[in-house]
């Protein structure tokens, strides 16, 4: 009965324009909403929120009513409005089982709404007012989804526009300027102009004398790495000295001669006679292949008759 209703409903709200296949609207339902017995659930769970193009457009219910046969029970299936989108039931559907009503009876609705938006939806629910109760609840929604609805969804789509990249305007005013007045002489360079050399500017007497400095530096910086050398090797021999002295010290044992309790150990068998008899089976076994032989030897003399 469901799947009969979807089908219609599809087929009463198909589109009479055209779009190409990856901007056409499509149309779909949910499963069913309720997953417990509190009769209540998140839309959330349900369908996406901030889908772009997403509207409502029919509640499928059906549920049973259990109740005394006497009694005048109201059912309502609803869903709030979403926060920030209004007060009340965005949708509120009422069914009233008058006296009379058996237990157990079932009812299909398919209600219309339209085409509301997802945001507007707020979580939905099934209130029971009299002495009675619903089981076998299930609530479907069919809806309309419009990708256009976005224009910037596709460049197919009404009133695409094509993007254009934002280009940041740079005021050159606050951009540092390295030959301002009063720094262009330290940052003006002539490619032209030879290199400055120190040492040229220097009279025979102060270069023999830089000359001097360095030398007496080179033999400073030798006779380090010469006493550094040395104290390692100092190190090293004191080190090896001690290793031997401990060696020394170390209690070696010789190996020293041992002798195994007991003494001499003698054999405890004895042969009681140096006769051993041929065993039967082994002459009964001699004498069958002598036969045998002595057969084969004549079998062939036969055969040359």
């Amino acid at each position: 009965m469901r799947k009969k209703l979807l089908l219609l409903l599809a087929l009463g709200f198909w589109p009479s324009y055209s779009y190409s296949d990856s901007i056409a609207p499509y149309y779909g339902y949910t499963g069913n909403a309720i997953t417990d017995q509190s009769l209540r659930w998140s839309m959330g769970n349900v369908l996406p929120d901030g889908t772009p193009g997403l509207d409502i457009q029919n509640v499928i219910y059906s549920y049973r009513i259990q109740k005394e046969t006497g009694e005048w029970v109201t059912v309502y299936v609803q869903n709030e409005f979403a926060e920030g989108a209004g007060e009340g039931y965005i949708f509120r559907e009422r069914d009233d089982w008058k006296p009379g009503s058996l237990a157990g009876t079932q009812i299909q609705k398919a209600v219309p709404v339209g085409n509301l938006p997802r945001a507007l939806w707020g979580d939905g629910s099934i209130e029971v007012e009299g002495n009675g109760s619903v089981t076998d609840a299930n609530v479907v929604y069919t809806y309309k989804v419009t990708p256009c609805f976005d224009p910037q969804f596709d460049p197919n789509c009404p009133g695409y526009k094509t993007p254009v990249p934002e280009v940041y305007e740079v005021d050159l005013g606050d951009v540092y300027d390295a030959v301002a007045e009063g720094d262009s002489e330290q940052v003006q360079w002539d490619p032209n102009e030879e290199e400055f050399d120190e040492d040229e500017e220097l009279s025979e007497e102060e270069l023999a004398e830089k000359e001097a400095d360095e030398e007496d530096k080179r033999d400073e910086r030798q006779e380090e790495a010469l006493f550094e050398a040395g104290r390692a090797e100092l190190f090293a021999l004191a080190l090896s000295a001690a290793q031997l002295k401990d060696a020394n010290q170390l209690n070696i044992r010789s190996y020293t001669e041992r002798t195994i309790p007991g003494g001499v150990y003698k054999d405890t068998a004895v042969l009681v006679d140096n006769d051993l008899p041929d065993a039967k089976s082994g002459l009964r076994n001699g004498l069958a292949q002598q036969l045998l032989h002595q057969q084969m030897v004549a079998m062939q003399y036969n055969l040359t008759k």
